[in-house]
């Protein structure tokens, strides 16, 4: 894969595609503490882009060492990417369509931020099989581009759930969906005729 402005796009429409999840959490927890101050914010935040950038790149890891000593397999990533992120993405929207958006409040315990940030990001392992092509210096700045998009996500989502609350999380979860499943038919497309 070539540093070039597709390569840039892609990892920011990762970046938002995987953050919505992330961004739900936020108002939920901008909801249930309206008192937040911003260094808890920052938090949160922060919380959030870790997960989302670790979680790729750890996927990149194990989906990389493979594909280096089985090159066979390169052939196969495109398929897998579609076949993944239409996964992952299939599931945000019907989870988006099956959840109704609630007021329900949500702990804002450092130990609690821990397992959302992981529980938001999991998804983001599969991310890492389908830029197995990159290296890793191109693994590690869409790492950190998932990271910088997601905090500028969530951050704002802190606030905006202090104000309004959770009214469009599952809208936010559907259209995360969407750009997933976007991104794994370009990345489809573009492996095959490649």
């Amino acid at each position: 894969m070539e540093w070039n402005f597709t390569f840039f796009l892609n990892s920011i429409l990762l970046g938002l595609g995987l953050s919505m999840d992330a961004f739900s959490v936020s108002l939920a927890n901008g909801l249930n503490y309206p008192e937040m101050k911003i260094r808890k914010m920052l938090l949160v935040a922060g919380i959030f882009a870790f997960f989302q950038a670790a979680m790729p790149l750890l996927g990149w890891v194990c989906v990389h060492t493979a594909v280096g000593y089985f090159s066979a397999a390169e052939k196969i990533v495109p398929y897998v990417s579609l076949v993944l992120l239409s996964f992952i993405g299939g599931k945000m929207i019907y989870d988006g369509i099956k959840k109704k958006d609630s007021d329900k409040k949500v702990s804002i315990k450092f130990a609690s931020l821990l397992v959302q940030g992981i529980a938001t990001s999991i998804d983001a392992l599969g991310v890492g099989f389908t830029i197995a092509e990159y290296g890793w210096r191109q693994a590690l700045v869409c790492a950190l581009i998932i990271a910088g998009v997601t905090f500028s996500v969530c951050f704002p989502g802190v606030i905006i759930g202090k104000k309004t609350g959770t009214k469009y999380a599952s809208k936010a979860a559907i259209l995360g969906g969407i750009i997933l499943i976007v991104i794994g038919l370009e990345i489809f497309i573009t492996g095959i005729i490649s």
